[in-house]
């Protein structure tokens, strides 16, 4: 019996509309077999149909979901009595490659003439979780930023005092064994006074301050400010820019800040000596700046913690440096912040900025 073209038309709207969609679409049979798998479900399991169609449901579910599934299958072929069907779980699911992701899956079970279909629904949840756990965070650090004001006034106060008598009774003291005890409390509270400056430069809004200047120029104050530490670690520094302006507008004192963190933390890499490079080119339109050393490196495992705050691999300093050098770039328009860095062969971190 053939179907009026209107059903025809339907079906073929209907086969498109699933086609095309965002979620994936999985047609099982009540053997298992694989009936229909969507582009979807190619681009989100990373398997394509000739690898899928026609073999069991097995190919892209991990073995326990496999057993659960085929169980529940066999249930409702027994017994017509959902379990599942008609409701939507959290799972997490395989890709082709390994990875594990977070999926949202609901079924559904049709009835063509007499033959059971089970179709699963499945939707990626990886971005949705990723912005979800992005809002946790913002609403943590907003709530932070709430107290950190008055944590900081209240501490500041009591160690600048503290500071203030150190230095003082370290001018006094008649023994050397006092003065090395004093010398550590004053150098402990300007860590923590340090500290607290961190905390205010990560935690308040910042007004930028906008001028044109000449990013050569800056970087050569900078380099000044290093070089007398870099001499003293036998570190070589070759400084190089053109011989052109290279004009950007943007904070003077952030981007100041910005490259002599990066530098001094290029020196600290370089225990026995190295090379650092500081360099300034004008490329594709763009004013690119490159801070280069030859020393430690980080590890893959910590490049992906680099930038949380607090997270630091040295014995001293805040874990706050990198996020608040990377913040302060990214808050000039149309600049990035990145870097390059293998273990035991060192670090290149590279700014770019539009030129004025």
């Amino acid at each position: 019996m053939s179907r009026h073209p209107i059903e025809n038309m339907d079906l073929e709207l209907l086969k498109g509309a699933v086609e095309n969609t965002n979620e994936a679409f999985v047609t099982i049979d009540k053997n298992h077999k694989v009936l229909f798998f969507n582009k979807a479900a190619e681009k989100i399991f990373g398997y394509s149909r000739d690898e899928v169609l026609g073999h069991d449901l097995d190919v892209i579910m991990a073995p326990g979901c496999s057993r659960d599934h085929r169980i529940a299958v066999e249930r409702y072929i027994e017994t017509r009595t959902p379990t599942r069907i008609g409701h939507a779980t959290e799972i997490m699911a395989t890709r082709k490659n390994g990875e594990r992701f977070p999926a949202d899956i609901s079924f559904s079970v049709s009835e063509v003439n007499g033959e059971l279909f089970f179709t699963g629904i499945i939707r990626d949840l990886t971005e949705a979780k990723a912005l979800e756990e992005q809002i946790k965070r913002s609403e943590r650090l907003a709530a932070i930023c709430q107290v950190v004001p008055e944590i900081t006034h209240e501490i500041k106060n009591p160690l600048m005092m503290i500071g203030g008598f150190a230095r003082q009774l370290i001018r006094q003291a008649k023994d050397e064994k006092s003065r090395k005890k004093l010398s550590v409390i004053a150098d402990e509270v300007q860590r923590l006074e340090s500290l607290l400056q961190d905390l205010k430069e990560f935690y308040m809004p910042r007004r930028l301050t906008y001028e044109e200047m000449d990013i050569n120029l800056l970087l050569k104050e900078v380099y000044s400010l290093v070089k007398h530490d870099a001499e003293k670690k036998d570190i070589r520094i070759e400084f190089k820019t053109g011989k052109e302006p290279l004009i950007i507008k943007g904070d003077r004192d952030r981007l100041k800040q910005v490259f002599l963190n990066l530098e001094k933390n290029s020196i600290e890499a370089m225990e026995n000596g190295g090379n650092l490079s500081i360099r300034a080119q004008l490329n594709n339109g763009m004013a690119e700046t490159t801070i280069a050393d030859d020393g430690c490196g980080i590890s893959e495992a910590d490049q992906k913690e680099i930038f949380t705050p607090f997270f630091t691999t040295k014995s001293h300093g805040t874990g706050l440096g990198l996020s608040i050098s990377r913040s302060i770039i990214e808050e000039h328009k149309g600049s990035t912040f990145n870097f390059e860095s293998k273990e035991g062969e060192g670090t290149v971190f590279k700014i770019t900025m539009p030129t004025s």
